[in-house]
């Protein structure tokens, strides 16, 4: 019963709400109406009622099937840390190799000129990857020249729920369709069109662990152990 309550909790997020990420048993091949990468700009609210504007490209690669999509192989963002000209970047890439950090940005807030994000992992390798967190997510803060990986109990309470779009891939031409940056109003209204209920705490975060029914099997792993990997855009420098 768990197994299946996953396998559809997971169908729900990777087709219908995340990125659609590469896996093991995939093959060359081209299905993207918009080209190999699109941008576009969000209007995000942070949790004060400051706005910002943050810019956001994806690239596309990698293996998948024929007649599929082809899938997210990169995400990057792009602010400026709100009152400064200091610009700020990170990035995400996706697949099976150990480098790769296979995160999926679910919000990006700044508390006392602090910027932190919250990501949720994609799919139950990258799950294991990061160690299997319950929650499932994977936070960072900017220490002024680097993200740097952080604990639940280090992220404050006022990042409360997501304020990017969390289904980028399935939103794509719709995103980028835009002359302007999506509002703040456009995103709460996509994100919130993810019905699924197994999927609500990448809306509105946890704190406390999640019932292992939501969450990746222990027997689906596909890494001999938990495998360290430095943060994603871990050199970044603000440039």
């Amino acid at each position: 019963m768990q197994y299946r309550t996953f396998f559809l909790m997971t169908k729900g997020v990777v087709l219908a709400v995340l990125l659609s990420t590469a896996t093991g048993c995939m093959a060359m091949g081209s299905n993207n109406p918009l080209g190999l990468r699109a941008s576009w700009k969000e209007e995000v609210l942070l949790h004060d009622g400051q706005k910002i504007i943050v810019e956001r490209s994806q690239t596309r690669g990698g293996r998948h099937e024929i007649g599929q999509e082809v899938p997210i192989a990169k995400h990057m963002i792009s602010f400026s840390l709100p009152g400064t000209n200091k610009r700020i970047t990170w990035e995400s890439e996706f697949g099976m190799e150990p480098e790769k950090s296979s995160l999926i940005l679910l919000a990006l807030d700044v508390v006392d000129n602090v910027p932190y994000l919250v990501t949720t992992t994609a799919g139950c390798i990258a799950y294991n990857k990061w160690r299997r967190p319950n929650p499932p997510y994977v936070f960072f803060k900017y220490d002024g020249k680097m993200w740097q990986q952080i604990q639940i109990r280090e992220v404050p309470a006022a990042i409360k729920e997501a304020n990017v779009v969390i289904g980028t891939q399935r939103m794509e031409r719709h995103l980028t369709e835009y002359s302007g940056p999506v509002p703040t109003d456009e995103i709460k209204k996509i994100n919130a069109e993810a019905k699924n209920p197994n999927v609500r705490h990448l809306r509105t975060f946890v704190r406390d662990p999640l019932a292992s029914s939501l969450l990746c099997p222990p027997e689906l792993t596909g890494f001999k152990a938990p495998f360290p990997i430095s943060p994603p855009g871990g050199t970044n420098d603000g440039k």
